[in-house]
């Protein structure tokens, strides 16, 4: 069996001519295994490790069953030079695996090569979440543009403005919500989030009036419980994609003379604005989703305040030139 050599995508090309079937084909396997909005995330990194090589064909159409140690040490290696953050990193190197685990369970990788393979440690690092967190003032600018649209439009942009922060929903779990999903009486969503793990989040005080507000215009018909609507103003009972509720944040920041943010954004938000309000962190934690307290501590901006706070303290003598 020939080695793939990194340094020329010729030989990976010739390795990897023909698609193996779906049921022997390890990256489909694997792709298969995960969330729709999982599988999405993961085939994009693979694709960029692999665009690292020169591969620029599908990605299951790669020689995976001649993957081996050199090959994922080689390309942990050409990630962590382009800039990309540890977690990115990771992710990339977990889904590398994640195929060589299911060329291994189709027999096309021996337990010694596996093994191998699982000794590569994840690289080591810390970076500050990304995006940034919503002030009130930018939150009632927001709510205020939709108020001001009487078209069902405004009333659901409010709506699922409302869940994003009253909630903390991904904005995948938004699109994924079913109008059976939300509870009026108790306010309960039951959402669908990361690897099939269902919660129960809540729609409280704003939250629950803006949703009853939009089922008042969407009516009861089973389906989505927000949905795309047509220009003429009529609702399509069908799932809205992901990219519609960025794009219509989008069209509210611009109006509402927002900072540009995302769906993410709100849920950063959603986090921080509960923990400085005194919400007990391992709570937060169960509301947002997060399968780890340590992904919570990352958007608590409580020690932060306490080390601006301690920074204050001391006194920098500076002077202007010319004083």
């Amino acid at each position: 069996m020939s080695e793939l050599a990194l340094s020329s995508p010729l030989d990976l090309l010739q390795g990897a001519s023909i698609l193996q079937p779906a049921d022997r084909n390890p990256a489909e396997c694997y792709f298969r295994s995960l969330s729709r909005s999982g599988s999405k995330t993961m085939l994009g990194k693979v694709q960029r490790a692999l665009r690292l090589i020169g591969w620029t064909q599908d990605v299951r159409a790669f020689a995976w069953q001649e993957f081996r140690y050199q090959h994922l040490s080689a390309l942990k290696t050409m990630l962590s030079e382009t800039g990309l953050s540890p977690g990115t990193i990771n992710c990339t190197l977990a889904a590398l695996r994640g195929i060589a685990r299911a060329g291994f369970n189709l027999g096309q990788i021996s337990s010694e090569d596996f093994a191998r393979l699982a000794t590569i440690k994840p690289v080591h690092g810390t970076t500050l979440p990304a995006g940034r967190a919503l002030d009130h003032g930018e939150l009632v600018a927001l709510f205020r543009v939709c108020a001001q649209d009487p078209s069902p439009a405004g009333h659901r942009d409010a709506a699922i403005l409302a869940i994003l922060y009253g909630s903390g929903c991904r904005r995948s779990e938004i699109v994924d919500l079913d109008l059976s999903d939300f509870d009026p009486p108790t306010g309960e969503l039951k959402i669908h989030g990361k690897g099939s793990r269902e919660r129960l989040g809540y729609a409280t005080n704003g939250s629950r009036d803006g949703l009853s507000e939009w089922l008042k215009i969407r009516g009861a018909e089973e389906g989505a419980l927000f949905v795309p609507i047509r220009k003429d103003g009529r609702l399509s009972i069908r799932r809205m994609s992901s990219m519609g509720v960025y794009n219509l944040l989008r069209k509210r920041c611009r109006q509402a003379g927002v900072k540009a943010c995302s769906p993410h954004d709100f849920r950063r938000t959603f986090v921080g604005d509960l923990l400085d309000a005194g919400a007990d962190i391992s709570s937060v934690q169960k509301l947002a989703g997060h399968a780890s307290v340590t992904t919570t501590q990352r958007y608590d901006r409580r020690p932060e305040a306490a080390k601006r706070k301690a920074a204050e303290l001391l006194h920098v003598p500076f002077q202007s030139c010319g004083s």
